[in-house]
Parts: C-alpha cells; structure tokens; sequence
C-alpha cells in the first residue's frame, strides 16, 4: 500500500528547557533553554507517523531554498519527496516550553504565500497512490489548480482523507472523508463556539456544502462525530486518557484513517479505529515519541496500553496494582474484587488470560466471550486502567513484563496456591488478597444461563 501526502510542510522547533523565576522586566517566566529540537510539521508530520508505522509514504509538496528549508530537509530525511519550489519563506513555529507545558509560539514566515506552482512529477505521483491525504495548512498547495484537477477523478477510485484549514480551500467534491476539528468545522460552517450537539449540526451543513462522501469532526478527548449522506450523525467515543500536549493528534487521525479506508474496512471501523490511534500516539507522547532518537510508537498490541499506564504511574512516584484472571462473564464478585483491588494504589492494570489460555484451563467449551469482548467490559469499569492480555497458563510471564508493585487475588485463594507471589517479592512487589464473595462465579452464572436457554 503506498500512501500519498499531500500539503503544506513547515518546520517546528521545541525549545525545552525549565522555568524557576519570574523576568526582572515584567511578570513573565523565564526559561532556562536547555535543548532545542527541530521535526518537520505540517504534512511532512503525517509522513513522518506514517513511516514509522513502516508504510510506503511519498510526500507531494512545496519547499524553499532558505536557511530554514535546510533544517527542514535534514527533518525530513527518510521519506521520500517530491517537491516544487514554494516561492515564499519556510514557516516555523518554534514552541517554548517548561517542564513539559507550553509556554509560548512564535511563529515566523507564517504570512499569506503565493500559490506555489507544481511540477509535472508532483502531479504523475499523485496517480501512484492507493490512498491519498491531503494535508492542507493554509499555505495555498491545496488551493492550486493543476493539483486540483489531478485529484478529482482519483476520489472515484481510491480513499481520499482530506483535513482542512479555515484559510484553505473547499476539499474537492466527493472525497472520502473530510476531518476538521471542532474548532474549524464551528467556524466553517458559521456556528458559535459548542458540543456535540454543534458538532453535529457542522457536520452536516458541511458534509452537504462540500459534497464529500462524509465529513468526520474530531472532537479531542470526546472522540469525533461522523456524519454521512442520508445518514444519522454517529458519535465514536474515544477511550479515556491525559495529555498535556495534544500537538499532532489531528495528524495521526488522518493518517490512521486513510490506511483504514485503504485497507477496505467500513467508515465507521476506521474512525472507531484512528480514535483509538490518536488517543494511544498522545499516550506515548505525542510528537516527542517521533524524534529521531525515540522508540517507534506501538499503535496496536496486546499489553501496549498496559506498559504505558504502569511507566507514567510509576514516573508520578504513583503505586501500580496488579490483578488476573479469566473474566469470562462479569459478575458483582468480580467488581467488587476489582474495585478493592484499584484503591491499593494508583492504577489497577487487570492481566487477562488469552482464549487460547481459557481453553487450556477451562477446556474447549470456554471462553464464552472472546479476550476482545473480555477485555472492553473491563475497560469499562471505571477502576480498571488497562488491560494486558496473556497466552501462558499462568501470569508470570506478564507479570514480569508489567513488574507491579502490588498483585491482588481474591480471598479464596491461599499462600500455596499463588506461586506468583515469590516472583512478586523478586522486585520488592507484595501479594495481597481482598475478600471473596461466595456464590458469586462465573460458572454458577453460565450454568444459570443454561437453564434459561
């Protein structure tokens, strides 16, 4: 699959450094400048993320011969491009920031550009693309004709994710997907600032005014609204998490979704899905997890989420808390044993036998539901803040990997039945159990179900 990006580029520069004192000139912090990074932004961030994943990226796009450009080249080395000239300065937005929090932009060569004028290899590049993204920042490539019109018969034949800019021009009729945030879809489509309820009015108006086969507001923490033809608007949810610094999560949307609808999964799959990509890629870190010395970012996989939660509590000073199982139907013993077992410390990750690890233990007729049905309720409940899937018989391996500070099992287990428990100590970690609530079981739930049937 070769993914083609479209769009303005422009350099970002993160000044990192830490604030202990006011300025002696007026109430303003001043920060001690300790390192400064430099990240392609714009499209060449979405390239970026996709490259990482390990797709084949071409990036189509505009760049100047100024001392910026050079840094933006260096940024962009490992992906491939093609380019014309832009015919105005590189912009950069260089972000201040102090113990992790921003604490001011500058930008410069950020003023209204002339549209740049493409090559004949940035349009015959466009016709090699399984699906295409079009990232418009403003700067006027989305706006130029000949690209235009290279576009419009490719959204009859394959996926077209184009995520706008209020300065930019209408997306091309009948693209894929279109995917303002909330901010520009209120502004774009004349409402006052609002929720969900707004988001889905901007939804439609738009979706109705631009043609495209659907318009997707994403809506940060609360997920995004999608809205199709003859449709009813569609709210998908995001999963719960913090991030101080939410810079690039729009990007890693869009780049998620155009490799969903690419792959030939339904719209509403593929939005569920990047949601679910962007929330973990500001997990991770978000833009810093991209730097040229930092791991790649795992999107998908049992146990990511897990390892994450366990480091950042463990990076707060916090308590990590442990505990396992099958839960193979959820019952009252089971939120209880978890409830208690979430206020012994500061994150409760749950260690859940795989169905191939079920069906060892519990023979062929079981699992009931399957691990991804199996881990989503647990999710669910609000104390619980991962979960970590395990193929093994028993927990040990994962423990390792997660290397808790508590494990918890429930009352009716004994010292000799938690061979666990010596491996807890290996660490300095402890063994607890909380009370069990007989005639509470999964089993005895089942065999109730049964009869019914």
């Amino acid at each position: 699959m070769r993914i083609v990006v479209v769009g303005d580029v422009l350099l970002d520069a993160d000044v990192e450094g830490a604030a202990t004192r006011l300025s002696p000139d007026g109430p303003v912090p001043v920060v001690d400048a300790a390192a400064t990074t430099f990240r392609a932004g714009g499209a060449g961030l979405v390239a970026r993320m996709l490259v990482r994943d390990g797709r084949e990226v071409l990036l189509v796009t505009a760049l100047s011969d100024d001392d910026a450009s050079s840094r933006l080249r260096d940024a962009l080395d490992g992906i491939r491009l093609v380019a014309g000239p832009s015919g105005a300065p590189t912009p950069v937005k260089t972000r201040i920031r102090a113990g992790g929090q921003s604490v001011v932009r500058v930008d410069e060569g950020c003023a209204p550009a002339p549209l740049p004028v493409p090559t004949p290899e940035m349009l015959e590049a466009l016709g090699t693309a399984d699906a295409i993204i079009v990232a418009d920042y403003g700067r006027g490539l989305a706006a130029v004709p000949a690209l235009r019109e290279a576009l419009a018969p490719l959204v009859h034949r394959i996926p077209v994710v184009w995520d706008p800019h209020p300065a930019g021009p209408d997306p091309i009729k009948g693209v894929a997907a279109v995917t303002p945030n909330l901010p520009e879809a209120l502004r774009m489509a004349g409402l006052a600032k609002g929720g969900i309820g707004e988001a889905a009015l901007a939804a439609a108006e738009l979706r109705s005014r631009w043609n495209s086969r659907a318009v997707v507001v994403t809506l940060g923490a609360e997920g995004a609204m999608v809205q199709k033809e003859g449709e009813l608007p569609q709210a998908i949810p995001a999963p719960a998490m913090g991030a101080a610094d939410t810079c690039g999560a729009g990007d890693r949307f869009a780049a998620s979704l155009a490799v969903a609808l690419a792959s030939g999964r339904s719209l509403a799959a593929s939005v569920e899905d990047s949601v679910a990509q962007a929330a973990a890629f500001l997990a991770a870190g978000g833009v810093a997890s991209l730097r040229q010395n930092a791991a790649p970012v795992q999107l998908r996989g049992p146990g990511v989420d897990a390892m994450r939660v366990a480091a950042r509590t463990r990076d707060a000073g916090g308590t990590v808390v442990a505990t396992g199982g099958c839960f193979d139907l959820l019952h009252a013993g089971h939120a209880r044993t978890l409830a208690a077992a979430r206020k012994l410390g500061d994150c409760l990750i749950v260690c859940l036998n795989s169905d191939a690890s079920v069906r060892g233990l519990k023979g062929e007729e079981r699992p009931i539901m399957n691990q991804e049905d199996r881990a989503e309720l647990l999710l669910a409940l609000e104390c619980v803040d991962a979960v970590l899937v395990f193929d093994e018989s028993t927990p040990e391996t994962a423990l390792e990997r997660l290397r808790p500070d508590i494990w918890v099992k429930g009352g009716d287990y004994t010292a000799d039945q938690l061979p666990e428990a010596r491996l807890l100590q290996s660490w300095g970690g402890q063994t607890v159990t909380v009370p069990y609530y007989p005639a509470r079981s999964t089993t005895g739930l089942a065999a109730a179900l049964a009869k019914v049937g």
